[in-house]
């Protein structure tokens, strides 16, 4: 009908163009999209008059290309209400489909893009009534979806990818396809010819849909055209893209293609020209390792994963260590599930769980020293930085500037990327010395990077190590001789001595070098300057004995050098000012990995990180505390963590709420005699540096509820019967209720013990149902529901302590203590066989009840005693009977 009055209006000489666009979008809004179809032309074009001989309406062409735009967009945005009307006759479904694909073809990009959106939704429309509208999705929407994914119009291109997507997750693709359809358009998009911008969104889309696909349709389909987009020397955005979702590729392809083909090319990746792409790779660099075998891990990724940590780049180099904790945990035994304990120092931060291919841990660690250059390489880095396209530049926002030449901080520069190796620009990663070799590789700029340039100054080092050899050779003392064999057992020679600091010489301030020839701490380059014996013989331990502390056979100890050096404080100036955070984060996975025979080697990082100045370092391992305490066992946990949770006892409240989420959680690992040692610190947790915190009383509530099972009834009745009654006053309602709960729980636990059992029920009578605020008495109903509907006490106790009192409540003033009343009598007693019972000589003390609650004033009162409507529930009814602070 509308299109009848709209046709009339068009071709009418009495019609005002006010009418016709009402008329106009009058059928917009009724569905009516064949309406474009027949729209006159000559309504939208033309001179700005009207035309007396024709009878036709002229609307000027400005305002007509306006209507008709508007009226486009309103129509794609109306299509699934207009199917959804039309969907029980099948040839309306696909006349409307059909004009779905008309209208594709709108030369207006917010066309084509509203309709995108509309796509996925009515794709799951059309699955949902598929034996009306068979095949509808496949050959009318599809289409359209893979077209505009080389679309000229950003918006389009980014809605349709998105609306891939989107059908993918939904799995409304079928297979065939996306074999025939999606993935070949996807690979021809991504050709050496392609548009710059369609090449990188459409290798995004391969990445995002692999794990979708499979490894079959990755494998045959996407595989080679990802392994040449990891070598496309014109566009690093393109090399970007691929290093991001390196990782997920190797996940789904397993680990034979990953280390006979993706390997070479991670290997160009993390040693690109680009930084961003380089910190790419070290952002996904444990998902590679856990697509690898044992022998690769070790053998060729952790060299590999060194030179990242030693980048020229501050962000690469940061990436690297907040992955470096991860990296090792792929180290562990394959029966150890380590992702678990990989989760965030906050409270509600969820991590997956990690699953990898490992060898044992007692495996002896290989040799450093190898050469990670993969054969039949089609392409090589050297060829890759051939190309004068590769030297690009682009915006990028700088914080902190990475050379004196870099612009102001926070400013916008344009950064020319340098080579990520150090000292070599070829695939063939920087080989690692044997941990024996660590005392003699030290440039002599270590010593004077503005860490060590502030502290006490120190004896010139001897950078001569033939000469230093000569000397230790010549010695005759026993101790200087051991000193020495320490630091010079294999030494280099000349050369390789002088290119190693010539490779170094770009980064003379900066400590991360010793990286690359894994340098030892400070402390251990004594030996090498002209110290008296006696001056080494007042350290509790000498630096021998320190280094072997730190010894194990789990991972490369290079690995677990760089990751114990996190807590150094120059790590803060030159890597990261939250680099001890991320160490604290990693503590409880690399702890798992190494296990607790290990645990010697990680016993003073993790006293440094616990006395962090840093209040988020500190909140971290509160949060962990009990994880490793799982991992190390009763002694150990007892001897290291027991202090440092006494000290987080006492800290910010911050802190305090990490090990107050866990209390329970700890304390069940300890034996009962210093278990017991925390029921008088309880109290504590009453007391918090801000008084509005409440969710940290709430919290301790919960807590409380978990630790009856660890105490005696004794003990509940000493200490924390009055921890509970003091949370049931507290000012905020979320509070009390969860309090309402513990003091039910405490009747169960105080049960089988029937003479604390009358006590605690007398003082719950006295300070609730006798209190002067109706908010106590209230509370008392609530937990007499409680007990009951959770079998907290015997029916035959609840009646001789309880049921008295809670059936005075029915004269009470306030309606909100009547109204729980009634429902407690109605919802819970009532429907006790004990009470229903005609020799319960409380039967008709509880009818008598009833009968004047459904002759109170109050109509909420009189429903609730009177009916026992079915969807109510405890918590709901009694939270809706009261008032909160908040």
């Amino acid at each position: 009908m509308s299109l009848n009055i709209f046709g009339e209006l068009a071709v009418s000489s009495r019609a005002s163009l006010d009418q016709l666009v009402k008329a106009f979008i009058t059928a917009i809004m009724l569905g009516w999209w064949v309406l474009l179809t027949v729209f006159p032309m000559s309504l939208i074009v033309g001179v700005d008059d009207y035309n007396s001989e024709s009878d036709v309406i002229i609307i000027p062409s400005a305002l007509g290309f306006c209507i008709c735009f508007i009226c486009r967009q309103m129509v794609a945005r109306s299509l699934l209400d207009t199917l959804k009307a039309v969907s029980e006759d099948e040839r309306d479904c696909i006349a409307v489909l059909e004009r779905v694909s008309r209208l594709a073809d709108d030369s207006e990009s917010t066309v084509r893009a509203e309709l995108m959106e509309q796509i996925p939704h009515i794709a799951i429309f059309c699955q949902e009534n598929r034996p009306s509208i068979p095949f509808a999705f496949s050959k009318y929407l599809l289409p359209i979806v893979v077209r505009y994914l080389a679309d000229q119009n950003n918006l389009v291109r980014k809605t349709s990818q998105a609306a891939l997507l989107m059908l993918l997750e939904q799995e409304l693709i079928e297979r065939t396809d996306i074999e025939n359809l999606v993935c070949p358009v996807l690979v021809d998009l991504t050709a050496p010819d392609s548009n710059d911008d369609v090449k990188t969104e459409a290798m995004a889309i391969i990445c995002k849909m692999s794990p979708m696909v499979g490894k079959d349709i990755t494998e045959r389909l996407f595989l080679s055209r990802f392994c040449e987009m990891c070598c496309d020397c014109r566009m690093f955005h393109v090399r970007k893209v691929c290093a991001a979702n390196f990782g997920d590729i190797c996940s789904v392809v397993g680990g034979e293609a990953t280390e006979e083909l993706l390997l070479p090319r991670f290997f160009q990746l993390c040693s690109d020209n680009v930084w961003g792409v380089r910190k790419a790779c070290a952002e996904c660099f444990m998902t590679v390792s856990s697509a690898t075998s044992q022998e690769v891990r070790r053998t060729k990724l952790a060299s590999l994963f060194i030179n990242l940590i030693s980048d020229p780049s501050r962000w690469v180099r940061q990436a690297a260590f907040q992955s470096l904790g991860q990296f090792i945990s792929t180290f562990a035994s394959p029966s150890t599930n380590v992702g678990q304990y990989f989760k965030e120092g906050t409270e509600d931060t969820n991590w997956n769980q990690q699953s990898h291919n490992h060898l044992p841990q007692g495996e002896t660690a290989v040799s450093h020293q190898q050469d990670c250059t993969f054969q039949n390489s089609p392409c090589t880095q050297e060829h890759c930085e051939a190309s004068p396209a590769v030297q690009e530049s682009f915006s990028l926002e700088i914080p902190v500037a990475e050379n004196p030449t870099h612009s102001p901080e926070g400013t916008t520069v344009e950064v020319p990327e340098q080579s990520a190796s150090v000292g070599s620009t070829d695939v063939t990663c920087t080989t690692l010395p044997r941990p024996e070799a660590v005392k003699v590789e030290i440039p002599e700029q270590e010593l004077y990077n503005s860490f060590h340039y502030w502290r006490t100054p120190i004896l010139q080092i001897d950078l001569d190590l033939e000469l230093l050899e000569a000397k230790c050779n010549s010695s005759s003392e026993a101790s200087v001789n051991s000193s020495c064999t320490q630091v010079s057992t294999p030494t280099l020679g000349r050369k390789q001595l002088e290119e190693l600091i010539e490779n170094l010489e770009p980064h003379i301030d900066d400590p991360d070098v010793k990286g690359v020839c894994t340098l030892q701490s400070q402390e251990s380059t004594l030996p090498m300057s002209h110290v008296d014996e006696s001056e080494l013989s007042d350290s509790s331990m000498s630096p021998e004995d320190e280094r072997k502390s730190k010894q194990q056979d789990v991972v490369p100890q290079v690995l677990l050098d760089q990751y114990l050096s996190m807590t150094d404080p120059s790590r803060a100036q030159t890597v990261d000012m939250e680099i001890a955070k991320h160490c604290a984060y990693s503590l409880p996975g690399v702890a798992l990995t190494l296990g607790r025979q290990n645990w010697h080697c990680l016993r003073d990082t993790f006293e440094t990180l616990a006395s962090d100045m840093q209040w988020k370092v500190r909140r971290t391992l509160a949060f962990s505390i009990h994880e490793l305490a799982l991992i190390l066992g009763d002694q150990l946990t007892a001897e290291d963590l027991v202090p440092i949770f006494n000290g987080f006892l006492k800290d910010l409240d911050e802190v305090r709420i990490g090990v107050l989420r866990h209390l329970y959680d700890f304390l069940k690992l300890l034996h009962q005699e210093t278990r017991r040692k925390y029921l008088y610190q309880l109290q504590e947790f009453l007391v918090t540096d801000n008084s509005r915190n409440w969710r940290f009383r709430s919290e301790l509530a919960e807590q409380l509820v978990l630790l009856l099972e660890l105490y005696s009834g004794q003990d509940v009745y000493d200490y924390l019967r009055p921890l509970a009654f003091c949370l049931c006053t507290d000012r905020v309602s979320s509070v009390r209720w969860t309090s309402y709960r513990l003091v039910s729980e405490i009747i169960r636990k105080l049960s089988t013990c029937p003479v604390l059992l009358v006590d605690f029920l007398g003082e719950l009578v006295d300070k609730f149902c006798h209190s002067p605020k109706w908010s106590g008495r209230q509370a008392f109903a609530f937990v007499c529901q409680l007990a009951i509907e959770e079998d907290c006490v015997a029916l035959e106790q609840f009646s001789e302590h309880l049921l008295a009192p809670l059936l005075q409540l029915a004269s009470d003033p306030v309606p909100n203590v009547r109204v729980l009343l009634a429902k407690t009598l109605r919802q819970s007693l009532m429907e006790r066989e004990y009470f229903l019972h005609s020799s319960n000589s409380h039967q008709e003390a509880l009818e008598q009840t009833l009968v004047a609650l459904q002759m109170d004033m109050d109509k909420d009162v009189k429903y609730f005693a009177s009916v026992h409507p079915g969807s109510t529930r405890i918590n709901e009814d009694a939270m809706s009977t009261t008032s909160s602070t908040y």
